[in-house]
């Protein structure tokens, strides 16, 4: 999978922009706040129709502009693809061929990105909603499935909260409807967990000889999808919807007068481990980006083994974060494998040894400028 053009009207600090993009390594350099992530954020956006930097849509949209724009052409095996995100007041709307889509869940997934920022090291150290976060975003560009019943289960989760609070201040009394939403965040909760769990287990096997090479034999990774329920990687969705159910009927009493869900995906955590430890509570610094950077490589695999495709890898001034071995190992992993988009306020060192016939651009004040090989 390729991105060959993007396109954007009122993006951020973009006026207009129309770019070609390079089949390989894709270099954007240029100064802070010139719009280097701007530039990145819009790939993720044309991909996850959502921002990696900011919830609030109107934040994308350049001052005194009623809509932003974003459209780009991705080159498939099965052919081109062009897509479209529109920003505006009137919400969000995207297309696939030029044709409008009704639910996000047929959109995601024609663009498939894989992001690593410095910020991605809160994968390992942050909290569990971090982790189930970033279960989310790239298990949904996988399995569309997957999105539609995560989509249900936030859909009736949030409904049966909602009822609860009711019951606990003696605004509603009606326990059969409470039942009711019981068995569809049970129904949809219990696929969520299983798609989980399967996919974990497979992302822990691309990621074990990754992290196994960049720490030169001396560890071993694990990682272990954490839930209340009793599963594993060949749970069935029915036993675990079966397992959620019961769990619900118990702890009806404690969770009226909680006012919230206790039991479920959404209290559900992913833990990384090195030699037995949790790399979060017990590993270094140095531990702790190896993981990072592990499972992130781990991902391109993973993405390609279940949706046919190579991702995008979207590389966000991570370069700095990382030393001299670790710069290696990243760089010499996706050479000739993913069409890469890096930013940077350099190319030196390690990367201008290492990345063969980048395509550079320069950036300034939104602005592009291609820069002309020898």
């Amino acid at each position: 999978m390729q991105l060959t053009e993007i396109e954007l009207r009122h993006f951020r600090n973009y006026e207009h922009l129309a770019v070609d993009f390079a089949p390989g390594v894709n270099v954007l350099i240029g100064e802070n706040a010139q719009g280097k992530t701007n530039l990145l954020e819009a790939i993720h956006l044309l991909a996850l129709t959502r921002s990696h930097r900011t919830n609030k849509d109107r934040e994308l949209v350049q001052w005194h502009q009623e809509q932003a724009i974003v459209r780009g052409r991705v080159q498939k095996q099965t052919g081109p693809v062009p897509l479209e995100v529109q920003l505006g007041k009137g919400g969000k709307r995207v297309k696939v061929n030029h044709l409008p889509q009704s639910r996000l869940s047929t959109y995601i997934g024609n663009l498939t990105v894989v992001l690593f920022s410095p910020e991605d090291l809160a994968l390992v150290k942050g909290a569990p909603a971090v982790r189930r976060q970033f279960m989310n975003v790239e298990f949904g560009q996988m399995s569309s499935r997957y999105l539609y019943n995560l989509s249900h289960f936030n859909d009736a989760l949030n409904q049966r909260n909602q009822y609860l609070r009711q019951l606990r201040n003696h605004e509603a009394h009606d326990r059969v409807l409470l039942e009711v939403l019981s068995d569809q965040v049970a129904t949809f909760g219990g696929e969520v967990a299983a798609v989980r769990a399967r996919l974990v287990h497979q992302l822990e096997g691309w990621a074990q000889p990754i992290h196994e090479e960049i720490s030169q034999q001396k560890e071993a990774l694990e990682l272990r999808y954490v839930s209340q329920l009793t599963i594993d990687a060949q749970s069935e969705a029915s036993d675990l919807t079966e397992q959620l159910q019961a769990a619900l009927r118990a702890n009806v009493d404690k969770e009226i007068a909680a006012g919230t869900t206790l039991t479920g995906p959404q209290r559900d955590d992913l833990h990384f481990l090195v030699n037995g430890k949790n790399v979060q509570h017990f590993g270094s610094q140095g531990q702790q980006r190896t993981t990072a950077l592990a499972v992130k490589l781990a991902e391109l695999d993973l993405m390609k083994e279940q949706t046919g495709e190579a991702p995008l890898l979207l590389l966000d001034d991570v370069l700095s974060e990382l030393d001299d071995d670790r710069q290696t190992h990243l760089l010499t992993a996706i050479q000739d494998k993913v069409q890469t988009f890096l930013t940077t306020t350099s190319l030196s060192g390690v990367a201008r040894q290492l990345i063969k016939a980048p395509t550079i651009y320069q950036i300034e004040n939104g602005h592009l400028q291609k820069e002309e090989t020898a």
